[in-house]
Order: C-alpha cells, then sequence, then structure tokens
C-alpha cells in the first residue's frame, strides 16, 4: 500500500507528534507498505527521510506575510489551506499516487482542496483537540474548557497565541472549517477515548481509538558524560515540558510535602515554577531522548501530574517499558495508558494532597513498586509496541479504502 502522510513538522524537529509519526512511517515500512512524508520546511533545517521512508519539504505562504510575527524558530499549519503548500502537495500526491493519505495536524487544511475527487482514503490521527479547540489543548483561563463559543474562543485563542491576528486566525479558521473535516475525512483516529470523547466523534464520523506505542525497553546507558548530572542516590523523576498546565507547580507543592524524600529531578523545557527554593528538586532543562530514557531506568517512579486533558502522553509508556510505576492524574489520555493500581496509580488532577499520599506510598514500599513495574512492563508489551498497534493502522486503512470507494461510487 502506498502510504502519504502529512504532518506540519517531522524529525529534526523533536517532539512527542513527530516522534510518532517518524516510528509509525519506519514500521509501516518495515511491513512492506511504500511510506512517504510530506512536511512543512522549518527555518534552519531540512526535514531528515530516510532509505525506507522519503520526505517532501512544502512551502508556506502564510509565513512569508510580512508583520503577521509567526513563530519563528517553527513552521506551523493555519487551520485552512496555505495556497504555496496546496500547490507544492499536488507535486507531491503526482509523483507518489498514495492508496492513503494519513493526516496528522492542521496540514490536513492544505490537502483538502485536493480531496474531493481523490481516490485516496483520508485518514486523520487525532492527537490533540485541534478539531474543535483553536489552541488543541481544551483549556480555558486555567481549567478544562466547557465547550467553544465563538468569542470565548477567539479570546482565548489570542491570550495563547499573543496576538489578536494569529488568535482571530486560529479561532475563525477552527470553527468555519470542522464541518468541513467531518465531511472529508473517511475515518478519524483519536489517540485516545478522552480525544473521541472531547471532539465529540458522532456515529457517522467513523472512527478508530488507536494508541500511541513504544518500541519496547531501552537498552542501559553507561557511557554518557551528561549522565553524571544525575543524582547517585535513587530519585523520582519527572519528564516533559516543566510547566502549569502540566501540573508542576502541584508536583513541586507536594513534594515539599515529603520528609526527607529522595531527589526530585525534572527534565524538559522549563516553563514555571520556583524550584531553586525547593531542597532536593533539580531541573536539569531540556534533554536528548537517549538522557531521558536512562533517567527512567534509573528512577524509583515517574510522575506526570497534569491538570489539562493530555491527549495520550508518551511518558506514561517510556515508564511503563522501563519496567517502572508511574503516578498520573486522572484525566486525558492518562486514563487510558495507565491500570490504576495495576501499573501506576492516578490521582485527581490538581489534588496536592492525593499526589503527595502516593508518592509516599509507593516511597515506602519497595515491592509494590517492583511489582506495579512489572504490570506496566508486561502491559507495554502486551498493548503498546508496533507488533500491537500497527496492524490496527493497516485495519483502519483497509475500512477508510472501502468507504472511499463506496463515496466515489456514489457519485458515479
Amino acid at each position: 500500500m502506498r502510504v502519504l502522510m502529512l504532518a506540519q513538522s517531522y524529525a529534526p524537529i523533536v517532539g512527542g507528534i513527530e516522534h510518532m509519526v517518524e516510528d509509525m512511517s519506519a514500521e509501516l515500512a518495515k511491513r512492506g507498505h511504500d511510506v512517504a512524508v510530506a512536511t512543512l520546511r522549518q527555518p534552519g533545517s531540512e526535514p531528515e527521510g530516510t532509505a525506507a521512508v522519503a520526505v517532501h519539504a512544502l512551502g508556506s505562504t502564510v509565513h512569508d506575510i510580512p508583520g503577521l510575527k509567526l513563530d519563528e524558530e517553527r513552521h506551523h499549519a493555519p487551520p485552512a489551506p496555505d495556497l504555496r503548500t496546496v500547490l507544492e502537495l499536488r507535486r507531491v500526491l503526482q509523483s507518489h499516487r498514495p492508496d492513503v493519505i494519513h493526516a496528522h495536524d492542521w496540514l490536513i487544511h492544505s490537502y483538502l482542496p485536493l480531496n474531493r475527487r481523490s481516490s485516496a482514503a483520508l485518514l486523520l490521527s487525532m492527537h490533540d483537540y485541534g478539531l474543535t479547540c483553536a489552541t488543541k489543548r481544551y483549556m480555558h483561563q486555567g481549567a478544562v474548557c466547557s465547550g467553544p463559543g465563538n468569542v470565548k474562543c477567539t479570546r482565548c485563542a489570542w491570550d495563547d497565541y499573543g496576538s489578536a491576528a494569529k488568535g482571530l486566525i486560529a479561532a475563525v479558521g477552527t470553527r468555519t472549517s470542522e464541518n468541513r473535516i467531518r465531511r472529508h475525512v473517511d475515518v478519524f483516529l483519536p489517540v485516545s477515548r478522552s480525544v473521541r470523547d472531547v471532539c465529540q466523534l458522532r456515529p457517522r464520523d467513523v472512527h478508530r481509538v488507536i494508541p500511541n506505542f513504544v518500541n519496547g525497553q531501552p537498552e542501559p546507558l553507561d557511557d554518557d558524560p551528561s549522565l553524571e548530572r544525575l543524582p547517585k542516590q535513587p530519585f523520582i523523576l519527572y519528564f516533559g515540558d516543566v510547566s502549569a498546565q502540566k501540573g508542576v507547580d502541584n508536583l513541586i507543592a507536594a513534594y515539599r510535602e515529603l520528609d526527607s524524600p529522595p531527589p526530585l529531578v525534572l527534565v524538559g523545557r522549563r516553563f514555571a515554577g520556583q524550584i531553586e527554593d525547593t531542597a532536593g528538586a533539580v531541573a536539569l532543562g531540556p534533554m536528548p531522548h537517549h538522557f531521558v530514557l536512562e533517567a527512567v531506568r534509573r528512577s524509583l517512579f515517574t510522575i506526570a501530574p497534569s491538570i489539562w486533558p493530555d491527549p495520550f502522553p508518551v511518558v506514561a509508556l517510556e515508564t511503563a517499558a522501563a519496567g517502572k510505576p508511574i503516578i498520573a492524574s486522572r484525566i486525558g489520555g492518562l486514563q487510558d495508558s495507565v491500570a490504576d493500581g495495576e501499573s501506576g496509580i492516578l490521582v485527581p488532577p490538581g489534588d496536592r494532597a492525593a499526589l503527595a499520599g502516593a508518592m509516599r506510598r509507593l516511597l515506602k514500599d519497595d515491592e509494590l513498586r517492583s511489582r506495579m513495574g512489572i504490570a506496566a512492563a508486561e502491559r507495554q508489551a502486551t498493548l503498546f509496541t508496533p507488533d500491537t498497534v500497527v496492524p490496527q493502522y493497516e485495519e483502519a486503512y483497509e475500512l477508510a479504502l472501502e468507504r472511499r470507494r463506496a463515496r466515489l461510487q456514489s457519485r458515479g
């Protein structure tokens, strides 16, 4: 099968969606599919293809508009067709001739003008809430959003994107394009039940919930000098963006309530929190992925204290693959990836006392940590590996092709 992935950014850009698209493309290629990726050209770098997966860089008109003040470090697809992207994507379609178009983000908008008479099936992996939410996070004024509204969404997007122009483009584009996407997509692929429910996929929106995956237990890494930054004694680990939305403020406050705890190591981009004022807490900043995996392997357990409905954070899977338990918020996709009381502990989001209590419980019970770590690794190896997840994509491709053929026949 000839598959074309659409993703607004790709390696060497680092991010959860980028990593998943790269791994998914490689796994499909291993299984005999002809896979290519179409992605936006990014400032200062060219996307990196391989012998198995060709990558096509696309230009963008919107990023050439003077005075719009878009992100200078990373180009993002707008929630509307971009003329230059549409034209360059058409050339990619003519050369690759895909059977399946597998979109992953707002780059789908630049494909829709080309879709109507195409025989290629169209699928949309929903890694976030971008179908209905202009900021993609479904948060409003620091809390989970109660639902979209024209004025509400525009103000929220304005605040989030830091500019009236960008906020208006995002809000209006999202609200006006939602029904068009629902009409064009053959099969939706939300990564979790949370994404399915928040985006209100209806019976006529044919969909399959397909989770993220990781490639298994990381190999021990001992020869990287940067590992000297990790504590020599056992430690608790948080990895991801160090932000209030990710619950780091609550984590720091809960950690302060513990008596003589082991070090708390935080790895990720720094946004919030008075970490330096917390004895025992160490913020290392962004680190390479191999460092993060080794830190997980050396940790006692990890923590994912999100207060937003994180769609399906890979941190839980990477923790499980390393045979470690996790303490996570009972919100978003974490409810799909963590079996409460079995592979980890789920706590109410933002509940500082419950978070501190869960940490105490794991710190004082070595046997419980070991039992949960073993269960987590077994669950990950059963549910969240390429061998279990990639065939679900192949089945979805077949379903989408059936639906596309039926649509074309109905049009005569």
